[in-house]
């Protein structure tokens, strides 16, 4: 099976911390969004994975490579494309044509899941999602008695459905959804101006393909700050009971509140940690007291009491802030 992964935007709702590094390599309890997502939707699939495809912007070469090599580690090869304009997430999707063949799995790359992802690989398509109070910022569907989809709706301005699309995406033959992308590219068939991928879903099920849903346990957005730091605290909840701290890490005359992410080298002294905290490899923090925060990797913390707080990489902060939004490479002190 193939795994596609449109992750093309610039993460504008997330800056500064967007401004050097794409959203889905923002690390969440220790691992970057994107290797989270990926390893969660190889491990509900028993069968081998052939290809991990990325549809990214102009991100640089070496993202290109960090993408690549989160492949490479889960036993696939890796694949970047580029989408040059932002046309929609149909036409992000439609960047990967060559990638679009056999059993594909599409997966966004700014949420991240618990949700038990088994499924029968015979069936046509399987789309996951979850009910959610406020469609009108989703993609839903309508289901007949038998649950099939009879209906996708794109963003509706009246209730249609609670059944969001969350984001991933299962089809057994990759190239019937190429070929219906394909169709509403060249035809201009656009929705609020962009090639929209429930447009293709629409003319697939017209075409006789049959949907079927799976459900999301809990369902974690990655769009901003907040969402962010929640998506880290549940992530660290998930996993509390697994070895969170590197052994390689210095914690002096400190005191860790579980869950909490130490990475490797990293430096605790005469501090209170947690809960909800992530400290990035070779990261140092000191006289400090930090809850619900991420401090990104080789960033200096001193002297300050942090509460729901993101600091990026390699930064420097020495002060006393209650709440803070700290990019990389930034440098704040005050004595």
């Amino acid at each position: 099976m193939k795994i596609i992964i449109p992750m093309a935007g610039k993460g504008t709702r997330l800056r500064p911390h967007t401004l050097t590094v794409p959203k889905p390599l923002i690390p969440v309890a220790g691992k970057p969004i994107i290797q989270r997502l990926v390893e969660s939707v190889v491990a509900a699939y028993e069968g081998p994975i052939e290809e991990i495809a990325f549809i990214i912007g102009d991100f640089g070469i070496e993202v290109e490579r960090e993408l690549i090599s989160i492949a490479e580690k889960l036993g696939a090869k890796g694949k970047i494309y580029h989408q040059e304009k932002a046309l929609g997430v149909g036409h992000a999707i439609f960047c990967a044509r060559e990638s679009l063949n056999g059993h594909c799995m599409v997966a966004f790359a700014d949420t991240l899941f618990k949700a038990d992802f088994t499924f029968n690989p015979e069936d046509d398509a399987v789309i996951w999602v979850q009910k959610v109070k406020d469609p009108t910022s989703f993609g839903v569907v309508k289901l007949d008695d038998e649950g099939i989809i009879k209906e996708f709706v794109e963003k509706p301005t009246t209730f249609v459905s609670d059944m969001a699309i969350v984001g991933i995406y299962y089809f057994r033959e990759g190239e019937k959804l190429r070929d219906a992308l394909q169709h509403i590219i060249k035809n201009e068939i656009k929705e609020k101006n962009e090639f929209q991928l429930t447009t293709a879903l629409e003319m697939l099920k017209n075409d006789g393909m049959q949907f079927r849903t799976g459900d999301i346990e809990e369902w974690l957005d990655c769009g901003n700050k907040d969402a962010i730091l929640y998506s880290n605290e549940r992530m660290l909840e998930f996993h509390r009971h697994t070895q969170l701290v590197s052994k390689t890490a210095s914690i002096v005359n400190s005191v860790i509140i579980p869950p909490c992410f130490v990475g490797d080298n990293a430096v605790i002294r005469n501090s209170v940690i947690g809960p909800h905290v992530s400290i990035g490899h070779n990261s140092s923090v000191e006289n400090t007291v930090i809850c619900n925060s991420i401090i990104q990797n080789k960033s200096v913390i001193r002297n300050a009491v942090l509460e729901h707080t993101m600091i990026g990489n390699a930064s420097r902060y020495i002060a006393s802030k209650y709440e803070l939004n700290l990019g990389d490479y930034s440098n704040f002190s005050k004595h």
